[in-house]
């Protein structure tokens, strides 16, 4: 009789049939907490870790449905279309760039703007792309978001910039900057006509658009750690050799020191624009007695 009897053991067996395994898509693992989240989920709760909270980017489609009133939003500006008045070649050339991004994306630029409603408030509206070059404003960005606001303050509606950038886009250089005053100048001036801009901030919000239309709100709002700022944290503790806070330029820490009115989740926006605007809106013109 044998001392030691050799166990049979049983291999597990794991299918290589996809069709067998978990399906893809099924779930969303946050980058934030690195929460596992079931895909279904994670939709119904816009995009929004239910562990920790953290706001992941939402596509400008589901934005516009979020916050609009059903089959409100109507676009305008929609015949201002990119050229390439430099010539510019980086990587690739501009013109590829642009047909890029646009495949990817879905939208003709890196802005869709237009009226609406909210809560059955009447509304002009403008929302960033980031998937376009980065929500990045060139001529054309700047020129719809012009235009948009010239158009509120004709028809005396009140103004939302739902923003989303990296910045200016290089490609086109110092017309892509002058942009920067353009809409400062229309966002002055609808500001005379006493009419209300509500700027809304989403991750990222800075550089130039955040140095000129984006602040310029008469009420500035921003989702839970929106990165907000002009220069990045990397570029600021470089220059002045100093080691930043951790929260630095995050929302909560600018609102602590003053450049924000409020930090608002994404499922309280839409009742917190409506509340705004009701509190905002302006009285019709009395027609002048002929």
């Amino acid at each position: 009789m044998a001392w030691f009897k050799k166990q049979k053991y049983t291999t597990l067996q794991f299918s290589t049939k996809k069709s067998e395994r978990i399906p893809e898509g099924l779930f969303v693992k946050c980058e934030s907490c690195y929460a596992v989240i079931l895909a279904s989920e994670f939709e119904k709760n816009l995009m929004v870790c239910p562990e920790c909270g953290h706001h992941h980017k939402f596509p400008v489609n589901k934005r516009i449905a979020l916050l609009t009133d059903e089959g409100s939003f109507s676009k305008m500006f929609e015949e201002i279309r990119p050229t390439d008045p430099l010539g510019f070649v980086d990587s690739k050339k501009y013109p590829d760039r642009i047909k890029a991004a646009q495949e990817k994306s879905g939208f003709s630029e890196a802005v869709v703007t237009g009226t609406a409603t909210i809560n059955g408030h009447p509304v002009a509206i403008g929302f960033m792309v980031f998937d376009f070059i980065g929500g990045s404003m060139g001529s054309v960005v700047g020129e719809r978001i012009t235009r948009l606001i010239e158009y509120a303050t004709e028809h005396r509606l009140p103004v939302i910039m739902i923003n989303c950038s990296g910045g200016a886009r290089m490609q086109e250089g110092i017309l892509s900057l002058m942009q920067m005053a353009k809409t400062s100048g229309a966002c002055a001036r609808h500001a005379m006509a006493g009419l209300p801009y509500i700027s809304v901030l989403t991750d990222p919000s800075t550089a130039g658009v955040m140095a000129s239309y984006a602040s310029l709100g008469d009420v500035c709002i921003a989702e839970p750690e929106t990165l907000i700022g002009f220069a990045g944290p990397r570029v600021i503790q470089q220059t002045i050799n100093q080691i930043l806070p951790k929260d630095f330029q995050q929302a909560d820490f600018v609102l602590k020191h003053g450049f924000l009115d409020m930090v608002v989740s994404r499922a309280e926006m839409k009742d917190t624009l409506t509340k705004l605007i009701e509190y905002m809106e302006p009285a019709p013109i009395a027609e002048t007695k002929k």
